[in-house]
């Protein structure tokens, strides 16, 4: 059976941010998992929040209202570099015809200091689409089996250098 491309747009998930926010995190585009959810890194099997949580010292939120309290606590804004797009199932590797989400609400609205990307995937959409002065992150997607989640967390520790309590 083929494999099948739909086009789909960024509507289900808004950008998470407010006017504290200091560092904004960009993945690539919402999986299914998240769009049904309408937040972000909301399938079950994506460590996203357990490394943050590991990297804060606190218990992994499970209810997207945790997860944004949690956010919010650590200065976090949460956004993807698509808009819409053509994708087969939440493959970021079948993204095509790609149409970059605009960020200037967020950085016009926040305290903004540094852009990260989770995923080489999201970091060339954002380079190819966006700017530059982005900081990649390793993909925490189960599909980003390879890296531990020890690794992970290891890695995402530069995010502390740029959140000012």
């Amino acid at each position: 059976m083929k494999a099948i491309y739909q086009h789909l747009n960024h509507d289900d998930v808004k950008p998470y941010y407010n006017k504290d926010s200091q560092i904004l995190i960009l993945g690539s585009f919402p999986s299914n998992k998240s769009r049904q959810a309408g937040f972000y890194y909301a399938h079950k099997t994506n460590r996203f929040f357990k490394i943050l949580a590991r990297l804060f010292n606190e218990e992994t939120p499970n209810t997207t209202e945790e997860r944004k309290e949690f956010l919010k606590r650590h200065h976090i804004a949460l956004f993807d570099v698509i808009r819409e797009c053509d994708i087969i199932a939440s493959s970021d590797s079948s993204i095509k015809n790609a149409i970059a989400n605009d960020l200037t609400l967020i950085l016009k609205n926040s305290e903004i200091k540094q852009i990260f990307t989770t995923g080489k995937t999201a970091y060339n959409l954002y380079m190819r689409l966006i700017g530059d002065d982005a900081i990649c992150l390793p993909s925490p997607s189960a599909a980003n089996a390879s890296t531990d989640l020890k690794a992970l967390v290891k890695a995402y520790s530069i995010i502390l250098d740029h959140i000012k309590d």
